[in-house]
């Protein structure tokens, strides 16, 4: 029987993320028809303590002998596992939010990053509110997320399609310290701002709806948010603010493809709701199963297995995947999408339509060859994980 290593993350606001990706990744794998394969998993927190992460790393392939590594872990944290993956000629797939951008995009031989993209999604979300003519905006975040790099995409997007950023906010931490207010003091000064450039996630997302509902009583403004502000299981719980709210999903439920209706069916009939990571964890399957196939094909060589994927097409729930060869990342379609009330006044998301996985492609290109200016992230735990 081969074996699968996870490393699971754990978060206090999405406190079901570990379970998630364990049983979306349990499903994918009867979904490929593939029970032949165990799945051995261990908890490494926030994804901070790098020394643990190393550790299990090194149990995994050393004394378990798994075939394929997965890890819900940053980029940093992947960069201090590549020696061990090198040496052992196996293959690490690392579950990425895409919320940071590294200082430099290694591409390491055994090593291949799957995306749910929130820093290319936010560039996107940025660079279509200038093209419909929303050129002047705040931007608001929360101090939690605000800490990544999605950050500098949204700016850059934003900004080199015409649009000026005239106001930066970033919120309290916690939920007694999370308001508004300096942003209804600038708005009262100036009345040009056309639109909100916002980044949150979690209970962040419910609680900015509620600063919008409580300050904001019209639709004079438009919220622009990225894909983990566009998560569905959050937004179902969480009142629909007075707003016209539009921004680029990574996911949706309501995508119409054959293998969207199967994982979405698969993960109810087990109790679950289908959502980000479970879709995450689902997806991955596709690649383990593949990946135990060329590395019984190359002589158990995960150099030349990771290499042979990269030329690889995979449907899956969110589209057709492929993968950017310079940073060994995967490429899938993105959705322009809306948020509506439904018949509670809860919020929904609502696709208008897909963006061309060529042009993703081309402006993922385009988002990790620009220099960072000297932005840095300080943040070191993986994106949700707090």
């Amino acid at each position: 029987m081969k074996k699968v290593g996870l490393l699971l993350p754990r978060s206090t606001y999405y406190a079901s993320i570990g379970f998630d990706m364990h049983e979306g990744l349990k499903q994918g794998l009867l979904a490929q028809g593939d029970c032949d394969i165990s799945v051995i998993s261990e908890n490494i927190g926030f994804g901070t303590d790098h020394q643990k992460c190393y550790e299990v790393v090194e149990k995994f392939l050393l004394t378990e002998e798994v075939d394929v590594v997965l890890a819900y872990i940053s980029h940093r944290t992947a960069q201090l596992l590549r020696p061990l993956f090198k040496a052992a000629n196996k293959i690490l797939v690392v579950l990425d939010s895409g919320a940071n951008l590294p200082q430099e995009w290694p591409s390491s031989t055994n090593t291949l990053y799957h995306s749910l993209h929130n820093s290319l999604g936010n560039w996107l979300a940025g660079e279509k509110a200038s093209q419909v003519g929303l050129k002047k905006a705040a931007s608001i975040t929360g101090y939690y997320d605000g800490g990544y790099l999605h950050t500098h995409a949204g700016f850059v997007g934003y900004t080199h399609s015409g649009g000026n950023i005239l106001f930066n906010h970033a919120t309290g931490y916690k939920k007694e310290d999370f308001n508004l207010t300096a942003l209804k003091e600038h708005l009262a000064l100036s009345q040009s701002t056309d639109c909100f450039l916002s980044l949150f996630s979690g209970d962040y997302v419910q609680w900015y709806f509620q600063e919008l509902n409580k300050h904001f009583n019209s639709d004079e403004y438009t919220v622009i948010l990225p894909p983990f502000g566009l998560e569905e299981s959050v937004l179902s719980e969480t009142l629909f603010p007075n707003q016209k709210i539009m921004g680029v999903a990574a996911w949706s439920k309501n995508l119409g493809n054959k293998e969207n209706s199967n994982f979405i069916d698969q993960m109810l009939q087990n109790g679950k709701i289908a959502n980000l990571f479970s879709l995450l964890g689902y997806e991955a399957a596709f690649f383990v199963t593949v990946i135990i196939k060329l590395m019984a094909e190359n002589h158990q060589n995960g150099k030349e297995a990771c290499k042979s994927l990269m030329d690889m097409e995979f449907q899956t729930p969110r589209g057709k995947v492929v993968f950017h060869k310079a940073t060994q990342t995967s490429i899938a379609p993105m959705y322009h999408a809306e948020v509506v009330p439904d018949e509670k006044r809860m919020s929904q998301v609502n696709v208008k339509e897909e963006i061309d996985l060529g042009q993703v492609f081309d402006t993922y290109d385009s988002m990790v060859s620009i220099p960072l200016n000297n932005a840095t992230s300080g943040w070191i735990n993986s994106y949700t994980c707090i």
